[in-house]
């Protein structure tokens, strides 16, 4: 006999929020049902893209629209507007715009349900290169320059790692001291990232180390939780002087993309309190 099954919406699963967004989900079994509202002057390339990556959003969206209108944009330029009982079935890769000075509500289930380009199961988990860097003995360099010469340093080279990310797709999630926290795409833009930050920094009389892990990380707005990130900086805190330190998950994965990498054995993590194989990559500028 097949089970006769109910939930609310009232009372979800999970609620995932967003600048001028906010998603109610229930699940069951296999199904996933959401009841997305998104606020005036809402669009995801906007609001959601610096969040999660990406040119367009990746999610198929179907579902119908309760109240408000939504105008979807795809590669081609092509658009479709939705209003009040439109049933809608929007394929990955668009772009969409809340119409109007109404909130636009919307109510949407699917078998594989996603938002915003990742799933949102009930712990909105996703994979991500994460990157982590800092200057070495910035407090030694600090004290040696001055307070002011060592902010205008700082700032500096912050300047450059925010060029630098939009250069190769990274995303911004936090500074962390003297130091970032990054996301990329995958794990060949992030090692390209690092040996390109590592040059800059040469060049301003600085040091910098860095570490890189590809995990699955927990987003919590625009933050990111969870055992992978831990790692990553617990890899980073493990890398010498201008070394560029990466998990063997990441050397595995960024091979393919032809980089080099040189084998440091086992690597006691004291944060982790247990030992990694570590791998340094080696990029062009450190032949010789």
């Amino acid at each position: 006999m097949p089970e006769l099954f109910k939930r609310s919406l009232r009372s979800p699963d999970e609620t995932v929020r967003f600048p001028l967004s906010i998603v109610d989900v229930v699940e069951f079994g296999d199904w996933t049902v959401s009841r997305t509202v998104l606020d005036p002057g809402w669009r995801w390339s906007t609001h959601v893209r610096p969040l999660v990556g990406g040119e367009w959003c990746q999610a198929r969206h179907v579902g119908i629209v309760v109240t408000g209108r939504l105008r979807i944009t795809l590669p081609d330029g092509a658009t479709l507007e939705f209003g009040p009982d439109d049933v809608y079935d929007i394929p990955p890769g668009h772009d969409g715009q809340v119409l109007g000075d109404e909130k636009q509500q919307s109510v949407e289930w699917s078998g594989t349900r996603a938002f915003a380009g990742f799933r949102t199961g009930v712990r909105s988990r996703v994979l991500m290169t994460l990157l982590f860097t800092d200057p070495c003995d910035s407090a030694a360099l600090a004290a040696r320059l001055g307070d002011g010469a060592w902010r205008d340093l700082l700032s500096t080279f912050y300047e450059s790692a925010r060029a630098g990310l939009e250069r190769y797709r990274g995303r911004e999630v936090k500074t962390t001291g003297d130091g970032l926290l990054a996301t990329f795409e995958g794990p060949a833009q992030g090692l390209l990232f690092a040996a390109e930050m590592r040059q800059r920094a040469s060049r301003n009389q600085m040091h910098v180390r860095t570490g890189v892990h590809v995990g699955e990380v927990e987003l919590v707005g625009a933050d990111l939780r969870g055992a992978a990130v831990q790692e990553a900086a617990a890899i980073k805190n493990g890398a010498g002087t201008d070394e560029i330190l990466v998990s063997e998950t990441t050397r595995t994965l960024a091979q393919a993309s032809g980089l080099a990498f040189e084998d440091r054995g086992e690597v006691e993590l004291p944060e982790l309190n247990e030992k990694r194989r570590l791998f340094a990559y080696i990029a062009p500028d450190d032949a010789g």
